[in-house]
């Protein structure tokens, strides 16, 4: 499954000359952990992360008053705080490649760019709801020609939607292929026993809670 498939599209936006307390408050009204900056052409500049507000946030032991304090704070703009070299990635970004990307480099989102356009945000939150809200079968296979292909089509054809399958060219130890395939089904148990009723060996299964 791509990118493209699970991402937010409407994505709230900053610019480089917008308050940082207005920035703050959009974040807070749409529960988001970041917020892309962008050009007036909507080209990607930047990404303001929660760790840049709590960094720009004064500290406990500051000298200065409230005052003096919401002052600065009003002064600072997202261009001066925010990220410049963002990572990103493109609608046709596998949901696998756009989840290792986040983990690796320990960011919340990553801005989806289409011919230098934002179109969109896929952040953890989003992958981890894809992956919860879906199946995943391993399956023993005959190492032959279309063997694949029968098995995905036995799952579309009970009303499954196949969302990505993982299929090495080794064989076990029983001369089988192990296949995996996540997928979505309004009733993925039914779907299951289905395919042991066809004759497929399920390995194991990961069915949504």
């Amino acid at each position: 499954m791509y990118v493209e498939q699970i991402m937010s599209r409407e994505v709230e936006s900053a610019t480089e000359d917008m308050k940082l307390s207005h920035a703050a408050q959009l974040m807070r009204e749409h529960q988001r952990r970041f917020l892309p900056v962008v050009n007036d052409r909507r080209q990607l500049v930047g990404l303001l992360t929660h760790r840049e507000l709590a960094g720009a946030e004064p500290s406990a032991i500051t000298t200065l008053s409230v005052g003096e304090v919401n002052y600065l704070t009003s002064k600072i703009t997202v261009g001066q705080l925010m990220g410049r070299t963002p990572l990103t990635c493109g609608p046709k970004t596998l949901v696998e490649e756009a989840g290792y990307l986040i983990r690796k480099h320990r960011v919340p989102a990553l801005p989806v760019i289409d011919e230098g356009i934002v179109v969109g945000v896929v952040s953890e939150s989003d992958i981890l709801d894809f992956l919860r809200d879906s199946s995943r079968i391993a399956v023993h296979l005959a190492d032959e020609t279309g063997a694949l292909t029968r098995l995905l089509e036995r799952i579309n054809e009970f009303g499954g939607y196949i969302a990505n399958v993982v299929s090495p060219l080794s064989i076990d130890q029983t001369g089988n292929r192990i296949v995996i395939v996540r997928y979505r089904s309004d009733n993925p148990a039914s779907l299951d026993e289905h395919l042991r009723g066809l004759g497929y060996d399920l390995i194991t299964e990961d069915l949504p809670r």
